[in-house]
Formats: C-alpha cells, structure tokens, sequence
C-alpha cells in the first residue's frame, strides 16, 4: 500500500510540475491546439501536485489517512467520465486528449481500489 501510494506521489508531483513549468508541451506533443488560457491548464497542474502531496503523506498510515486514497481513487474515476462525456456528448474535446487518463487515472484504479477494499475489510471505513 505504502509503495503504491508513494509511487503515485511521486507521478502526481512530476507530471503536476510539468504542466505547471511547461503548460504548452503536452498540446505539442500531440498536435492538438495550442492553448489559449494556459493558467487553466496550469491549474489542473498545481491540483495534480498537490494530491501527489496528499497520497505521500497517506502513505505513512494508508488505513488512517483513507480519506485521501478515497478523494483521489474519485478523482480518477470522475476525470475519465467527464473526458467521455465532453468527448462523446458534448464533442468539445479532442480524442488525443485521453492519453492524458491512462498514466493521471485508468492505471491507479485497480491499487487505489485494493486499498480502498483493505480498508473496508479491516476498518469499516472508521476514521482512527
């Protein structure tokens, strides 16, 4: 559990920096357009950072500081619903940006999930 979470940590700060430092990149890299409001961009950043913050410091006790595994296991389900439905619904949004989910979301699911299910198994969601 500890490992997984300061992995994930480590990722959120990185990739977190990356946006924040060098907003224009990603749109780069994959041809999408350049960015017109890059402090948004920039913001997704910072938020990202700081749950990297957040999974380091559940780390030290994950069955304790489950709120924070819960907070962001949310996150990664919620970030890929909306990019579907602003995709497929709404069309606003290119299809490049989905690589954006398998490294930030779809690949912390199953750790993030055992966690969580560790801590109903063992806590019941007590707040300790």
């Amino acid at each position: 559990m500890a490992t997984c979470l300061r992995l994930a940590a480590v990722y959120n700060i990185l990739w977190g920096a990356w946006v924040v430092i060098w907003p224009h990149t990603f749109f780069e890299w994959t041809g999408m357009a350049p960015l017109q409001h890059p402090t948004i961009w920039q913001g997704t950043g910072m938020i990202v950072g700081v749950y990297g913050l957040g999974y380091w410091w559940a780390s030290y006790n994950p069955l304790k500081h489950w709120p924070i595994v819960a907070v962001g296991f949310l996150g990664k389900i919620f970030g890929p619903i909306g990019f579907l439905f602003n995709y497929l619904v709404l069309q606003e949004i290119p299809f490049q940006f989905s690589y954006t989910l398998y490294t930030n979301d779809l690949i912390w699911w199953v750790p993030f999930f055992l966690i969580l299910k560790r801590v109903h198994t063992e806590t019941q969601w007590q707040l300790r």
